[in-house]
């Protein structure tokens, strides 16, 4: 019975030790997206670079595949997707990735971005409507649809995103399966008065919402 215990907790303090190399190894590798993204990784709006803290592992994992494999920020793409490809190029292998990741992943979701003008009912119909099926009834994403958390993203990043997939510019390429399904439901929401409306409701969510 002894021996059993002994085993057990050595599997489970070798299981620590490699998730704290992980994030280790994840913290080491984010030292190259500090400039852009912040040191908290709670985004940059004047240099169009998103908050990532928070955001689940899965899905950032996903977009920086992407970005290595150029299914994100080929032709036609915004400079700062470009930009983007350009870095995540320079990551050296996959569990590099994965790590990088999940460090992301592990950090403190970010403060409310600045409001938008728009109607917060009329936002809340289109988005209980239109988008909770996927990105859950407060926003907080659906990580088994592959669907991100959008509450805590700045307006303006969410804005260029929406028109970058009503505009094929985002979700084109044959290999971004759930980026296509995005560019589809984009087209059934407006660029003007809806729009505005659902970016209000959003910024409405507290960040941490479930």
């Amino acid at each position: 019975m002894r021996y059993r215990f002994l085993l057990l907790l050595a599997m489970l303090l070798s299981v620590v030790a490699r998730a704290e190399t992980a994030a280790a190894g994840g913290k080491a590798l984010f030292a190259a997206c500090v400039a852009c993204h912040g040191a908290a990784a709670t985004g940059n709006a004047a240099l169009q670079a998103p908050a990532l803290a928070g955001q689940d592992a899965a899905y950032l994992e996903r977009q920086l595949r992407n970005f290595r494999a150029g299914v994100r920020g080929g032709d036609g793409a915004e400079v700062s997707a470009v930009q983007m490809r350009g870095m995540a190029t320079a990551i050296a292998t996959d569990s590099d990735v994965a790590e990088l990741a999940a460090w992301m992943a592990s950090l403190p979701r970010p403060a409310l971005s600045a409001a938008v003008a728009g109607d917060l009912r009329e936002g809340n119909n289109l988005w209980q409507g239109k988008c909770a099926a996927c990105h859950g009834v407060t926003g907080e994403g659906y990580p088994a649809l592959n669907a991100p958390r959008l509450t805590g993203l700045d307006s303006a990043y969410l804005r260029r995103q929406f028109l970058a997939f009503r505009e094929g510019r985002r979700g084109a390429h044959p290999a971004d399966r759930y980026g296509r399904q995005m560019a589809m439901m984009a087209k059934t929401i407006d660029t003007g008065a809806e729009l505005d409306a659902v970016l209000s409701w959003l910024r409405a969510q507290p960040p941490g919402a479930q």
